[in-house]
């Protein structure tokens, strides 16, 4: 009798220990299954070009942009296909100017544009900034039990403050395009731009990669000390990582 009792005691315990096992195999994989990518790194590289831009601003080459996010990503309890993600980052921006002379250190009462494709000019010449933004963005998530192919939209805007304005002039040369002096000038000061940034953007995509737009709402100069011109990107995100 006490064999018997033992054997079915040991029986009873392996069922459970088996039963534990696969239950919590199950919560495990329901667990990972149901755990989306929280796209924490977010990468984007865009084209960037100037709306309201005048025509005495000549433009080449392709001007871009560079931003680098760091989101932290709150999903809602009532729906996970819906979460709210923001964090800091660093979002910058490069026009190239064709044979122009932008006087961002000049002692004028506004930034100029100065055509000199006629005198000495340098060869490649960039208007840069660079802000310090947080994004906000409202995402949606159509199948937030497989992330990696999910398609993903996303709604927000960008608060952002200037922390650099600087332009970049490579290569003097004359008129007729010999070069002069094959050196670099860089000069840098914010004394006409606007401080702060206040942007919109979208983004719509598959896993790790949409495709993103974005437009200041706020000009890049300030009132009467230069061109209203916004900022448009368009360009390509890497998150999920």
């Amino acid at each position: 009798m006490r064999k018997i009792v033992l054997a079915f005691l040991a029986i009873c315990f392996v069922s459970a220990a088996f039963a534990q096992k696969d239950s919590t195999v199950h919560n495990i994989k329901k667990a990972v299954k149901e755990t989306p990518s929280n796209d924490h790194f977010m990468i984007q590289l865009g084209h960037t070009s100037w709306v309201g831009q005048p025509d005495s601003i000549k433009t080449k080459g392709l001007s871009r942009s560079l931003n680098i996010y760091l989101m932290l990503n709150f999903p809602f309890k009532t729906n996970p296909h819906w979460s709210v993600a923001l964090g800091p980052g660093i979002a910058t921006d490069n026009i190239y100017l064709n044979k122009m002379n932008v006087g961002i250190k000049d002692p004028t009462a506004s930034i100029r544009f100065q055509d000199v494709s006629d005198t000495v000019h340098f060869k490649k010449t960039k208007l840069g900034t660079a802000y310090l933004e947080v994004p906000v963005e409202l995402r949606y998530r159509f199948n937030p039990d497989d992330d990696r192919k999910s398609v993903k939209l996303a709604l927000g805007v960008k608060v952002g403050t200037l922390l650099n304005a600087h332009t970049k002039e490579v290569e003097l040369q004359s008129s007729t395009g010999q070069t002069l002096n094959a050196y670099t000038q860089k000069e840098s000061s914010k004394r006409f731009f606007n401080k702060q940034r206040l942007s919109v953007m979208g983004r719509v995509g598959i896993g790790s990669w949409t495709l993103f737009a974005s437009y200041s709402i706020t000009p890049v100069f300030k009132d009467a000390l230069g061109p209203q011109v916004r900022p448009l990107t368009i360009g390509l995100t890497l998150s999920g990582l």
